[in-house]
């Protein structure tokens, strides 16, 4: 995008430069672009062909239909929804608004049917991380002891000969932070044990913690469930040496009743007494692998010895000395890694990562071992690492980015019906004013209708590299204006100036 706002097109081929030609003297261009604005300039958008019939329930009648053929190129597009912002900034910046609501409503309450006061039950701020496999370079954040990558007074040398010491400051994005100071020393096979693993030691985890509770109260486990209730969510980020670790937020609360569903908790506790807790359930929480061959010993598998776990406080904010962060702070710092994935490590060949190429290649390694010590058709043992090759992509890990407790808040799916009902009755409202009684009317004949759909995939993308080009134009635009401050946007719609171009 140009600095006026413009649509850029100055990297464009001769093939594309036709095709947005044609594009634009189209007499269904605006219909055109206000489809591909339906979709949020989805990048990869997926296309289908049919119809759909909404009737009425009670009586069975027809009350309209839709068809594809009544729009340009006779095709719909659908978002794609991917969570990637590699894939697709689009649709990635709407997950990670949803996963802010979703994890704001928890930590401040006040939203999304969860009550205020929950902001006052004990909370935490988690992250675990994954033990050492071997030194490797790092960026150190500001506030850090020191911003030296790693520092040693005296010459260390590895077995192989390689320094140990490394006296750089990286900055944040550097292409050494990362990187193993010793390939050959790294352990690249207990990295990827651990990364496959990494799913069952958070899952221990959520049952470590409410035994070391009820512990601690001296009570029985039923018992503890009548005073505490655990609620959290997390979300996966990959570091910079290629493997996982966890942020969650954890609260506490009471056993629900029929009047309150996020009661606060009947035991005297604090989010102190939690944040100990949570590092003791840590240290406690260990598995023990299956070998991957006949010739190779199991794994015991633990979490790093790095475990950071902060108060949550509503009261919390830039001048709290006692360490404690504000719900909304914490729910926007662990919104932004819901869109990040392994391929941020590595973004392209041009930047060839040699550490996660071999992360990448042990993986492989891996489950052909595995398939040779666990071959199909024996009824006992089954292979544990059967889809291990299949994940290489990410890495061996294989668990879910974002998950949460159910009584944490509300869900990505009520988000997304909310939304999708908001921008229904916004496409039938005069001006684009949405109509709040209509918006209730229309969820409540939700209820009473029935869509039936006949459609038909046809593929994924734009039909042609000139409506992509459209589509990415219209979507960085999007992105420019909502990074702006509230001033600048409204500067730019009167014309008077223009917005920051800033990138999403």
């Amino acid at each position: 995008m140009s600095e006026s706002g413009e649509l850029d097109l100055s990297g464009i081929t001769a093939v594309q430069e036709r095709q947005i030609l044609s594009r634009l003297l189209r007499d269904d261009f605006d219909q055109w672009a206000e489809q591909a604005a339906r979709v949020g300039h989805c990048a990869h958008p997926i296309r289908l062909t049919g119809q759909s019939h909404t009737l009425d329930k009670a009586t069975g009648s027809v009350l309209s239909t839709f068809a594809s053929s009544s729009l340009p190129d006779e095709v719909l597009y659908v978002r794609c929804n991917n969570r990637r912002a590699t894939w697709c900034p689009s649709c990635s910046r709407t997950y990670q608004a949803d996963m802010w609501h979703l994890l704001k409503a928890g930590a401040a309450g006040g939203d999304k049917g969860v009550p205020a006061s929950v902001s006052t039950h004990p909370m935490v701020f988690a992250t675990l991380t994954a033990p050492s496999f071997g030194p490797v370079h790092s960026s150190k954040k500001p506030g850090s002891r020191t911003q030296r990558c790693r520092p040693r007074s005296r010459g260390e040398l590895c077995r192989h000969g390689t320094s140990l010491s490394c006296m750089d400051i990286h900055a944040e994005h550097d292409l050494l932070a990362g990187q193993p100071f010793c390939a050959d020393c790294y352990n690249y096979d207990a990295h990827v044990i651990w990364q496959w693993w990494a799913p069952e030691l958070w899952r221990r985890f959520t049952i470590a913690l409410p035994r070391l509770m009820a512990k601690c109260l001296c009570v029985t486990q039923k018992q503890a469930r009548s005073l505490v209730r655990l609620s959290f969510a997390k979300v996966g980020e990959y570091q910079a040496r290629g493997v996982i670790h966890f942020h969650a937020i954890i609260r506490l609360d009471g056993a629900p009743t029929d009047d309150d569903n996020y009661p606060a908790p009947l035991a005297d506790v604090d989010s102190e007494w939690l944040a100990d807790l949570v590092r003791q359930a840590v240290a406690s929480v260990e598995y023990q692998a299956q070998p991957v061959s006949s010739a190779s010993p199991g794994r015991l598998l633990r979490f790093g010895a790095q475990v950071d776990a902060r108060p949550v406080h509503h009261r919390a904010g830039r001048e709290d000395l006692s360490g404690a962060i504000h719900p909304e702070t914490v729910a926007a710092y662990i919104a932004k890694y819901s869109t990040k994935s392994a391929t941020d490590l590595d973004p392209g060949a041009s930047r060839a990562n040699q550490h996660l190429a071999r992360v990448r290649s042990t993986v492989l390694q891996l489950a052909d071992l595995a398939y040779d010590t666990y071959p199909p058709g024996l009824p006992q043992p089954p292979n544990p690492y059967r889809l291990l090759g299949k994940w290489a992509h990410m890495l061996a890990f294989r668990g879910h980015f974002a998950s949460k407790s159910r009584r944490y808040s509300t869900t990505l799916g009520r988000l997304r019906s909310a939304r999708r009902r908001f921008e229904r009755v916004k496409a039938l409202s005069p001006h684009g004013i949405v109509d709040m009684a209509a918006l209730e009317q229309d969820a409540a004949a939700d209820e009473t209708t029935l869509v039936i759909g006949d459609w038909r995939f046809i593929g994924t993308g734009w039909i042609t590299e000139g409506d992509a080009v459209l589509a990415a134009g219209a979507s960085a635009r999007a992105r420019e204006y909502a990074n702006a401050r509230p001033s600048d946007r409204w500067r730019t719609a009167s014309g008077t100036s223009t917005a920051p171009a800033t990138a999403a």
